[in-house]
């Protein structure tokens, strides 16, 4: 047993067993232990490559995105541009450089990131020298103004708590220990309250941190105006279902075993997070399919422009890289967007 394991064993002992959005809290940013705490997650040396690891068009085409939102919000001198969760800052990398293209939004706006892990702030740190970024420990910490704010694959690492519907109703599902002291599957005796009823079996995921982020943006992008893009797999209508699942090299990994050392992620209940934005009054677009967005935003216009200057094996990897965004069998159709505003036009890949 690992010295995280034992940890969590022994709050396990002391306080009972504990929700899986604790147990997701601890395995992923525990100071010391947790997943993203201690390493840069990313590539093929990594755990999981996300859509800007696969083509540079991804990020070209949100920067364009961003520069039309700006347009919409009637091109304030200053406007803040920020990042949750920006990886190893390659995905606003790649929007800065296109949006040389637009050079008064460029140099109106100020970049802040979202980012608890230090590893990858050093990685953003060197990827983003020249734009000076700022970075938070959490988005209640940006400064006021216009915003506008991108975020792929963030939510999907936000704990989630699992319900379960027995014969006499719902049970939160939690993690204690089994006869031998390992960590295993629970459940809260006491009844849970749950949206709506499922057949016994089911299993309802909730997101309180994704339901709380969804309100506080939108209350404040009405207030304050701006944008904001998610993108990220999951649901468009909220459904049952367990999609709790951990990745280590790429592969799928027991959730409870090894803490600290597997990613740990849910599918995304794109309904519940809108639903809690318009709760707030904040306007909601989406979601669409991600392929469907990077096609309206002009995937094929962009690739196109870089193969007519690439060899044979650009050529290949630039199809590949698009294939693997927009396809329906790969990223295109799990993967969805879905932007937030106050009182403003339609964003860009929106407006149909």
């Amino acid at each position: 047993m690992s010295a995280f394991a034992a940890l969590i064993e022994r709050r396990i002992r002391a306080e009972g067993p504990i929700s899986i959005a604790d147990y997701m809290a601890e395995a992923l940013l525990h100071p010391e232990h947790g997943y993203y705490t201690t390493r840069d997650p990313l590539g093929a040396r990594g755990d999981f490559i996300t859509a800007p690891e696969v083509s540079q068009i991804f990020g070209e085409l949100l920067g364009l995105w961003c520069a039309d939102a700006w347009e919409k919000l009637g091109r304030p001198p200053r406007v803040i541009l920020a990042e949750l969760g920006p990886g190893r800052g390659t995905l606003m990398r790649d929007a800065l450089r296109a949006l040389q293209v637009a050079p008064e939004f460029r140099r109106a706006l100020r970049l802040h990131l979202v980012e608890r892990s230090p590893t990858l702030r050093r990685a953003q740190r060197a990827a983003l020298a020249d734009a000076a970024p700022l970075w938070h420990d959490d988005v209640a910490d940006l400064p006021e103004g216009p915003l506008i704010l991108v975020a792929n694959e963030f939510l999907d690492a936000l704990p989630v708590r699992q319900l379960v519907r027995m014969a006499d109703g719902w049970h939160e599902r939690r993690v204690g220990l089994d006869a031998d002291g390992a960590l295993a599957f629970t459940f809260d005796p006491t009844l849970a309250a749950a949206p709506g009823d499922a057949p016994p079996g089911s299993i309802r995921e909730l997101r309180p941190a994704a339901a709380a982020l969804a309100e506080r943006l939108a209350a404040r992008l009405r207030a304050q105006s701006g944008y904001a893009l998610f993108i990220d797999y999951g649901y468009a209508e909220s459904a049952c279902g367990d999609s709790l699942q951990a990745l280590r090299a790429h592969r799928r990994h027991p959730v409870l075993a090894q803490p600290g050392e597997a990613d740990l992620t849910a599918h995304v209940d794109f309904a519940a997070f809108a639903a809690a934005a318009r709760r707030a009054g904040g306007t909601v677009w989406g979601p669409l399919p991600q392929g469907a967005l990077l096609a309206h935003l002009g995937l094929a216009e962009r690739a196109a422009a870089l193969i007519a200057n690439a060899d044979p094996a650009g050529i290949a990897a630039i199809e590949s890289g698009c294939r693997r965004l927009v396809h329906p069998s790969e990223m295109g159709t799990l993967f969805k967007a879905l932007a937030l505003g106050g009182d403003h036009p339609a964003p860009a890949g929106f407006a149909a």
